[in-house]
């Protein structure tokens, strides 16, 4: 996707069309599907597939009219046409995407293709996806092909946080990864009236969002992660659900993109980083764009101390790159420089050295307070 600027004197703000989230929420699935038609196109996740949610007689049981389908594993075109004419030979009214970022991007892309509404059922908070009209599309082998934006944001957005609390915590961990993101490219695209998703600026509304999704990560982070930890469903887990899926996609898609999911892209082209969730690789992607930017020591110490805090990666090591050459590490920043790439919304020039300099520098750095953690002890 080329980034272009529409005009500098517009400015755009994209919101789901209802953000329903708390415990058991998923019992208001079924009256949200009937509010757009009697047969709903469930898109599942492998795990859901295999394993029942709650409530899920209410609206995959017997009684219901609703077809479901397993989800293969990536967000592809070749996926998104398999499922498509799935839907359109069941007639099916409005399409529901259950489970994580992958499956919850393809429901979207199928919902578009056939012009239907689309409900979106996260079952895990690790990326902003749910919210915005935009899909990641990638080729059938996982690596990153394009951004397919949508012309509408999903009409219902429901967060179960039973569900989440449920999940494995390292999901919840990656989200905040991917959150930790939306400030500094934000800020980056206010800065340079860089474009959002629209190809319009960003308001003050997404801007603001934007910093309140950091400060409640520093602030929730570590208890929501205890609290996960134990599937406890608590205020602070709440808030860095909501900081993950709602403050992060509305940050993202109405303030704009930069360097750290660009050079999340780049790793892509890595193969011993495909076992990486999203928001791990930018997270890294972030602490890179700290040193490329030449953000204050300060900023730099307090990323660093909430990544080890949460335990999100701040080494190559900790993202299955412990021996990469700089030979790699250039095809990931080249990646990353691609015309129309989004470190371009960066407020500097940037080139594939500097990048290859900020990922090595990023590394040094988080090795450095790993040895002095060790001496402290």
């Amino acid at each position: 996707m080329i980034w272009k600027r529409r005009c500098k004197l517009i400015t755009k703000t994209l919101f789901p069309g209802r953000y329903i989230q708390g415990l058991d929420a998923l019992k208001r699935l079924k009256e949200e599907i009937e509010r757009f038609g009697d047969v709903g196109f469930l898109i599942c996740d492998p795990f859901v597939f295999k394993n029942p949610l709650p409530y899920a007689d209410t609206f995959m049981g017997n009684s219901s009219r609703n077809v479901v389908e397993r989800f293969q594993g990536e967000s592809s075109d070749e996926e998104i046409q398999r499922l498509s004419v799935l839907a359109r030979k069941n007639r099916c009214e409005v399409i529901v995407g259950i489970g994580g970022g992958k499956t919850i991007d393809t429901a979207k892309a199928v919902a578009h293709s056939l012009e239907l509404p689309v409900i979106i059922v996260p079952t895990i908070a690790s990326t902003d996806a749910p919210c915005s009209a935009l899909s990641v599309i990638y080729t059938p082998e996982g690596k990153f092909k394009r951004y397919l934006t949508l012309p509408r944001n999903p009409d219902v957005v429901l967060v179960d946080t039973g569900l989440i609390a449920r999940a494995p915590v390292r999901f919840l961990v990656s989200g905040m990864g991917d959150a930790l993101a939306t400030w500094f490219e934000a800020s980056s695209c206010k800065a340079r009236f860089a474009p959002n998703i629209t190809g319009d600026i960003g308001s003050m509304t997404a801007y603001a969002l934007a910093q309140l999704c950091y400060d409640m990560l520093l602030e929730y982070g570590v208890v929501a992660k205890i609290s996960c930890e134990v599937h406890a469903v608590t205020p602070a887990l709440e808030h860095i659900v909501e900081a993950n899926t709602l403050l992060s996609g509305l940050g993202f898609e109405s303030g704009g993109l930069a360097a750290a999911h660009a050079i999340h892209n780049g790793f892509t082209v890595l193969e011993k980083v495909h076992d990486c969730y999203h928001g791990e690789k930018v997270a890294f992607g972030t602490l890179a764009s700290l040193f490329l930017t030449d953000k204050p020591r300060e900023i730099i110490e307090e990323v660093y101390t909430f990544c080890e805090s949460v335990g999100l990666p701040t080494t190559f090591e900790e993202i299955g790159l412990k021996d990469v050459s700089d030979e790699e590490l250039i095809k990931v920043a080249e990646a990353a420089c691609a015309e129309g790439e989004t470190i371009h919304n960066e407020p500097i020039p940037v080139e594939p050295k500097m990048v290859l300099s900020a990922l090595k520098a990023a590394d040094a750095e988080g090795k450095r307070r790993k040895m002095a953690a060790i001496k402290n002890r």
